[in-house]
């Protein structure tokens, strides 16, 4: 299993000034249209806060909804096929789910920002990656031409890209994928977001340039006071970098906790099931232990108190379900605080509701450079390698 520790102090917290959340997704419903059959339910009931600077790891295998979420906060599910069907997703106080088009498009570039997996198809390769930068600056702020390309130019600066002057006229091309993906964070940063939404921003990087990434992302989240919703399938990178820890599949919320937390006691077996599944250096096993190994056996199961099972997809539920036929037999259980799991509704939990996943968590200087995580490769984090 990854090793993570710190000295944790919550008193110690960097002061925010946050009260509240700065976004809360609660109960969010996608499906798509099939053509033929049921609709695809990509997300079925997903809930999760983030507080200004802070980051949010959501993480899970490929297709249990994460970049489905992320691309909802800012309507970019091409709507048919896609349906909300329902919850909210509030920013700032405000339902982003109830707002127009001409509404979202005030917001999307400006209030909240999206660096997308692959900078290449992303990119538009027959436009300057100036005029790209550019077009996203002139549409939300009042500024001439030449002020915005001024802009563009500190964009790229502060993205690290060296000789922006000459650079700001070239081509997706002429750019390594380090570059572009530069390119894509400073799209992404020059109006100045509250919310980034970074869909695995290092994707098919070298773990050196990948590193460089997720700093720069990181530095410029405490300099410009951002929050961060981080997508990536990387545990390394979410034990590095994350505050909090949403865990996803097949559409719900399994797990949540702060990054400490749910590195220590990792308790739905979903999650047990994705570090156990991780190849360690210097650990002989016969076989590599699955996902399927641990979530397939009834007595990951039965560890937790009578009346709390976790839920699975494609297990027989509990006799005790307290749902009518139809009802959303998912329940997010805060089984301890702060920590919650998904667990089948049963009539335990229907009689002792919990309160949403809420947690204004920060880890200080001093955490980030206690944190060691060992990813099986003899890596160590800690450093910003990942």
């Amino acid at each position: 299993m990854p090793d993570i520790t710190a000295q944790t102090d919550s008193s110690a917290a960097p002061d925010t000034g946050a009260t509240k959340p700065l976004l809360e997704i609660a109960d969010l419903a996608v499906s798509f249209d099939n053509a033929v059959g049921a609709r695809i339910q990509a997300v079925d009931g997903a809930y999760l806060s983030i507080y200004p600077r802070q980051t949010l790891a959501v993480v899970g295998e490929s297709g249990c909804g994460k970049s489905v979420t992320a691309m909802s906060i800012l309507q970019l599910n091409p709507s048919p096929p896609a349906r909300y069907d329902r919850g909210s997703i509030l920013f700032e106080g405000r339902d982003l789910l109830s707002l127009s088009e001409p509404e979202m498009r005030q917001i999307r570039g400006s209030d909240i920002a999206m660096i997308f997996q692959e900078p290449m198809t992303s990119l538009n390769p027959v436009y300057t990656i100036g005029d790209q930068i550019m077009e996203a600056i002139l549409l939300h702020q009042e500024v001439s031409k030449s002020e915005a390309r001024k802009i563009a130019l500190d964009a790229l600066k502060d993205v690290g890209i060296p000789e922006p002057e000459r650079r700001i006229d070239q081509y997706p091309h002429q750019f390594s994928g380090g570059m572009r993906q530069r390119v894509m964070i400073a799209m992404a940063l020059a109006c100045q977001p509250k919310l980034l939404l970074a869909d695995e921003p290092s994707t098919a990087l070298d773990v050196t340039i990948q590193a460089q990434i997720l700093e720069l992302i990181d530095r410029l989240k405490v300099e410009r006071d951002m929050a961060i919703m981080l997508i990536t399938h990387d545990l390394g990178v979410v034990a590095e970098n994350a505050d909090v820890v949403c865990v996803m599949y097949a559409g719900r919320v399994v797990e949540y906790a702060n990054v400490f937390e749910l590195f220590e006691e990792p308790i739905h077996p979903y999650t047990r099931g994705l570090f156990n599944s991780i190849p360690k250096l210097g650990e002989m096993r016969d076989r590599l232990i699955t996902i399927s190994d641990v979530v397939n056996s009834p007595e990951e199961f039965q560890k937790l108190d009578a009346g709390i099972v976790p839920w699975w997809p494609g297990h027989e539920p509990p006799p005790d379900m307290a749902v009518s036929p139809g009802g959303d037999v998912h329940v997010l259980h805060e089984i301890k605080p702060n920590h919650w799991i998904g667990c089948w509704r049963t009539e335990t939990l229907e009689g002792h509701r919990s309160r949403r996943p809420d947690l204004a968590f920060y880890k200080t200087e001093a955490d980030v450079e206690m944190v060691t995580y060992d990813d099986g490769n003899g890596t160590q984090g800690g450093d910003g390698d990942s």
